[in-house]
């Protein structure tokens, strides 16, 4: 749609009501038991599976895929009563480097690949640069794209640079999926965090999303919360739905349940499903299937029982 800066300019943020929100969320809410092990299941089909490390190696993203096809263990699955399932995580994310490598371990398995571009982490390569870089990786197979704003565009006001470059980025992406990374710890206030969430969602933006993992502040609940007010705003206006990408930091079963509850009660269960949902994370899988098996067993296994690969 187009840049309607007057919608961008009236967002007004009231931080401590943001904080009193997400403060008390945890008190009035709680899944327990079968409930909680359902929550957890549906939180693993969310999970863009993560390697994005100087260390990377082929190997390694090809062990990564084999973990995303079968994320937990068939034991477990066969105790929980879901062994005939098809239980996969939402993707799995790696640098431009290794799309292709990933798109052929994974082929047959209806997983895409989100690859992460435009400079990523910190978004500074030249805009033409950055335009190609998605491009080639649309043409390796990516069928997502997580892209990074130039966070000197938020930071100054320039909303319209904003907007032209995220537009660009949509066009890039041809038929993928494009998230927009806010890296919403280097945006300074929740003021910006809604305005720019606002204004790459004109833009084309299929997902909104927190961090690059990369920044010292990553996802949190009250910029979550910001960010969903806006894509409900949005979809109040306009009638479409975009999805909600928390990523970086997340790496417990409760950290991911309080992200579930807090998208249900924001914006309902539709929200829960992987093509509105997703969680960029690396460690969180490990714990999520610790947490089944204790259900299941009453016992907690040790984390190296629960490799990524």
């Amino acid at each position: 749609m187009p840049l309607e800066l007057d919608w961008v300019n009236e967002v007004r943020i009231n931080t401590s009501a943001v904080e009193r929100r997400c403060t008390t969320l945890s008190g009035r809410r709680s899944v327990k038991k079968d409930a909680q092990a359902g929550w957890l299941l549906k939180a693993v089909t969310c999970i863009d599976l993560t390697t994005l490390n100087g260390d990377d190696t082929a190997n390694r993203v090809k062990r990564l895929c084999a973990k995303a096809m079968r994320p937990i263990r068939p034991d477990i699955l066969e105790a929980l009563g879901v062994a005939d399932r098809r239980i996969s995580t939402g993707a799995v994310c790696v640098y431009h480097r290794f799309v292709a490598t990933a798109v052929e371990a994974l082929e047959g398995s209806m997983i895409p690949v989100a690859a992460v571009s435009t400079g990523f982490p910190a978004g500074l390569a030249p805009h033409d640069t950055k335009v190609r870089e998605i491009e080639a990786s649309v043409a390796d197979g990516a069928g997502e794209i997580d892209i990074v704003i130039t966070r000197e565009h938020v930071l100054t006001g320039d909303w319209k640079a904003l907007y032209n470059e995220m537009r660009d980025y949509r066009a890039a992406c041809g038929d993928a999926h494009v998230k927009a990374i806010l890296a919403t710890g280097d945006l300074r206030t929740l003021r910006n965090v809604a305005k720019a969430s606002l204004v790459c969602m004109m833009a084309g933006a299929d997902f909104i999303k927190t961090s690059t993992g990369k920044e010292s502040a990553n996802a949190t609940l009250p910029v979550s919360l910001v960010m969903l007010r806006m894509i409900r705003e949005y979809q109040a206006r306009t009638g479409q739905l975009i999805g909600f990408k928390p990523a970086g930091g997340i790496s417990t079963a409760k950290d991911v349940l309080a992200y579930q509850i807090l998208m249900k009660e924001e914006l309902g269960r539709r929200w829960l499903e992987p093509d509105l949902l997703r969680f960029g994370a690396s460690s969180l899988l490990a714990d999520i299937e610790r947490q089944l098996e204790h259900h299941v067993t009453g016992r907690y296994s040790a984390f190296n029982r629960h490799p990524m690969g």
